[in-house]
């Protein structure tokens, strides 16, 4: 009964929203309390369930958002975005925008959260639009993969690691059998991203024409300091990834704590933006205001927060339903091989839409019947794994905050987000699992 609510509260969200234009703060709030009401949860359970999603995504992802569009703003204002983009065109060529857009998040991923990576490089990923003239919708749908494969599959992100320890098995091992499952997925998202992402087309910036860009460009920043932004945020998340490694690299005292303050997401971004705030040839101070560059970015920001938190109601109403039990009960009677983790994971992430919940509840729910699967050694626990941590990356949708980050900073409607982000995770997914399949057959 709790999957049938589900289809038919996905199956809401998506009608009211394309076909009646519902808004989609508005269709995830009404599907998440409907949810909550039809499938039993008590009723003082379910406000503090839209709440505490509604809270805990805005507490996540809400100031980062914020901060990342104040410096998209003074980099596309100021015209140092445009200058990024003609020297990142000057490397990788007109026409490899969205290999050059997939290949970064594959790398950013790695340290730093998939949300925050796509808000960071968003502008970077407009101006190179702009720039090679092509639609964003295939920029956006591959810096979007790019940042789920990697998200999902490679330690030090939060999923695999925990997936490692309940399991027991060998962190190395894991973050080898990640890199070798990623290499499909990055070839099958190459291929999705330029055969149909390619068909939808998306103005990278509607509001703005090529006059208004060469007059930008006459008064930007040099190159180096239209980077600065960008560069040394990510540096600092980075670093913070580092230190936190079992080898205390930068070891356990000042210095280490230092890096770990100034690397949270918050603190880098904030530093960010303060160098953003150098980037005007003439500075004024109208442009912090309300009615300034910040007030425009704010009024951006708000919209896209507001949406994504009421995403994370909508997946704190499944969670708290019992429908991942449901799934994992039900999928765990069967003989399936390795492919059991997989399409458990697989469930849990479609159902309540965290990549990393689903890994670590179908992580919790494998570790048991390990011994009697025949998983024992060492390879064969990473690959087990690896082999459920891409079932967790399928599919993003609208229970899922990532699905509205990238949707709407790319000016995406729910029908293209699951045409080209939905089915892009798929795909993704499905490639990484295949090779784990083929990994196993081989070497187990």
């Amino acid at each position: 009964m709790l999957i049938v609510l589900l289809i038919l509260a996905i199956a809401f969200i998506v009608i009211s929203t394309t076909k009646f234009k519902l808004h989609p703060f508005l269709a995830l709030i009404i599907a998440a309390i409907g949810y909550g009401l039809c499938s039993g949860i008590p009723l003082d359970k379910i406000i503090s369930s839209v709440n505490n999603g509604f809270g805990s995504t805005v507490s996540s992802i809400g100031i980062v958002i914020v901060i990342g569009c104040i410096i998209g703003t003074f980099l596309e204002e100021s015209g140092g975005a445009y200058v990024m983009a003609r020297s990142v065109l000057g490397l990788v060529g007109e026409k490899r925008v969205p290999l050059a857009m997939l290949i970064l998040g594959y790398f950013i991923s790695i340290p730093v959260y998939a949300d925050s990576g796509f808000v960071i490089l968003t502008p970077l990923n407009r101006a190179l639009s702009k720039k090679a003239g092509i639609t964003l919708a295939a920029t956006a749908c591959a810096l979007g993969l790019g940042l789920t494969i990697t998200h999902c599959l490679i330690p030090p992100t939060p999923g695999p690691i925990a997936a490692a320890g309940i399991m027991e098995a060998d962190l190395g091992l894991v973050i080898l059998t990640g890199i070798a499952a990623s290499i499909l997925p990055l070839l099958v998202a190459w291929l999705f991203v330029t055969k149909w992402a390619t068909r939808t087309y998306i103005d990278p910036d509607p509001n703005e024409t090529d006059a208004d860009i060469v007059e930008k460009v006459k008064h930007a920043p040099s190159a180096t300091r239209s980077f600065l932004p960008v560069v040394i945020p990510l540096l600092l998340i980075v670093l913070k990834s580092v230190s936190s490694f079992p080898s205390a690299p930068f070891g356990d005292g000042t210095v280490a704590k230092l890096i770990g303050f100034i690397g949270e997401p918050v603190m880098a971004l904030l530093i960010g933006m303060v160098l953003a705030f150098t980037l005007p040839k003439k500075f004024d101070k109208e442009m912090l205001s309300s009615t300034g560059w910040v007030g425009k970015s704010l009024t951006s920001a708000a919209i896209i927060i507001m949406i994504t938190a009421a995403g994370g109601s909508f997946g704190m109403i499944l969670r708290d339903s019992g429908i991942a039990d449901v799934l994992g009960d039900t999928l765990s009677k069967y003989n399936l091989g390795i492919w059991l983790p997989f399409l458990i994971a697989f469930a849990l992430k479609t159902a309540q839409g965290s990549s990393t919940v689903a890994i670590i509840t179908t992580a919790s729910i494998v570790a048991p019947l390990m011994g009697v699967m025949g998983f024992d050694a060492p390879l064969e626990k990473a690959i087990l794994v690896t082999a459920l941590c891409s079932g967790a990356m399928m599919v993003s949708h609208v229970n899922d905050s990532f699905f509205w980050v990238v949707t709407q900073m790319s000016g995406m409607n729910i029908k293209t987000g699951y045409k080209l982000h939905t089915l892009g995770t798929f795909c993704c997914g499905l490639a990484a699992m295949l090779t784990m399949s083929a990994m196993y057959a081989i070497f187990c």
